[in-house]
């Protein structure tokens, strides 16, 4: 074979590893979650010795078992609130059941829980996306679990028969959250502005949806379209800072065609906070017939919404990008056919921003709990979550924002795939260049005869 010959298989192999990641779906279908690029691979341990730490600021990609119960560790100091997620990610074949999900919590050195947190499919009994949460919290209202050293983290699943036996790839997470400077409030409020918001009616805007937390579109305030196929979970995502109310609502569009029935619990809508916690939750039935659903008038962000027994209230507890995700039940292809269909958001953030808390020291990953200009530029160009991608087309996703969630979801850094497929185009013009002669001026440029590296 010559020279020339094995540059050009080594560029095609290169190329061919962006496009066919390994736990890539075909070309043309899209992964159902997009993992973190820099989540670092973590195997669970089957009990506390010799579990792998987490670090605070950091994602991890791990897996779990039906019915397995795995162990990780932090380390923790005296002074800050840490937030844990897990993110179950079944496959879209997977067949899940009412009572399948998964649990966290967070465990100190003798096995006493300092909080745990569950998420179930519940009446949908659709695989998706659902993440569960647990924190261990310090302050003046908290007893347990106050003192530094080594914490565990348990993830579990939950499992009831007739459910799939197959793994599910979690994405987990770990935040810090600073303590105050001062005393700060610990009576949550008992009373707000709960009369429904009335929804925008601008003109409608296509902005398309992500697959996950890590590439979630993000929204201002108005009227948002997108399409949905059955099965697919989209995730937008809106800055909210302190004293301020988000709400939303989903209409999902008329079908086409389909039989004269109707799927329960067919559109389902959640809203979750920026340590990944949901908060609440709202879903409609579908009959061929335009449906939509709301979300609950929600608290203003408030940092003593923390102290409140209420979920809907204690999630509103910081100010920063807030997750929406809609999912539409695979069940709605079998009466309705597999065309994508129509999806409306309208989306509010009343009120006017206050000053939050005084943290002292750094949240980890630093720009966790706040508004900053920059955030609401991103969501005024509809960028993404994972590398500020706005994609073209009025924030439409892009060639080149697809072929990045191609790299994501394989599982290798972005980073690397790019460095070794830009190499084999460096080694292309160094062995051009020695066929041509080391300086020669031809007058024609230096150009490969290859032409450029792909563009991304």
């Amino acid at each position: 074979m010559t020279r020339r010959g094995r540059v050009t298989l080594a560029a095609g192999a290169a190329l061919c590893v962006v496009t066919t990641l390994p736990g890539q779906a075909a070309a043309g279908t899209p992964s159902p979650y997009v993992f973190a690029d820099r989540a670092v691979p973590v195997e669970g341990a089957k009990n506390s010795m010799g579990s792998a730490r987490l670090t605070p600021g950091a994602t991890y990609k791990s897996s779990l078992a039906r019915g397995g119960k795995l162990y990780y560790q932090v380390q923790l100091d005296a002074r800050e609130t840490v937030y844990v997620s897990a993110t179950a990610v079944p496959g879209l074949d997977a067949k899940v059941v009412y009572g399948d999900g998964l649990e966290v919590s967070l465990q100190d050195a003798n096995g006493n829980n300092c909080n745990s947190g569950d998420a179930r499919f519940g009446t949908a009994q659709s695989p998706r996306p659902i993440t569960a949460w647990a924190v261990r919290e310090v302050g003046p209202a908290e007893n347990r679990c106050k003192v530094a050293g080594t914490y565990y983290v348990v993830v579990e699943r939950n499992s009831d028969p007739g459910s799939s036996t197959e793994t599910w790839d979690t994405e987990l997470r770990v935040v810090s959250e600073p303590g105050v400077a001062k005393s700060v409030p610990t009576t949550p409020p008992e009373s707000w502005n709960s009369a429904s918001p009335t929804p925008p009616t601008d003109a409608r805007k296509e902005r398309r949806g992500g697959t996950g937390f890590n590439d979630a579109r993000a929204l201002r305030p108005g009227v948002w379209g997108d399409r949905i196929e059955p099965g697919r979970t989209l995730f937008y995502r809106v800055p909210v800072d302190w004293g301020q109310q988000i709400s939303a609502s989903a209409e999902l569009g008329s079908a086409s065609g389909g039989r004269d029935e109707y799927v329960t619990s067919a559109l389902v809508m959640s809203l979750s906070n920026p340590v990944r916690a949901r908060i609440d939750d709202a879903e409609t039935a579908y009959d061929g017939q335009q449906k939509s659903t709301t979300l609950e008038p929600l608290a203003p962000v408030a940092y003593e919404n923390r102290y409140s027994p209420v979920d809907g209230v204690a999630g509103t507890r910081f100010a920063g990008w807030y997750y929406l995700s809609v999912h539409l039940n695979p069940k709605v292809a079998r009466q309705f056919g597999k065309e994508p269909l129509g999806l409306t958001l309208r989306v509010n953030v009343d009120g006017a921003a206050k000053a939050g808390p005084a943290y002292v020291g750094t949240a980890r990953p630093s720009d966790e709990f706040g508004v900053t200009g920059q955030d609401k530029d991103a969501a005024v160009r509809g960028d993404t979550s994972a590398g500020g991608e706005s994609g073209g087309g009025g924030g439409e996703g892009s060639g080149h924002a697809d072929g990045m969630r191609l790299v994501a979801a394989g599982g290798f850094g972005a980073g690397t795939l790019l460095l070794m497929v830009l190499g084999v185009w460096t080694l292309i013009g160094r062995r051009r260049a020695a066929a041509s002669g080391s300086g020669s001026a031809s007058g024609s440029g230096s150009g490969s005869p290859y032409g450029p590296p792909p563009a991304w």
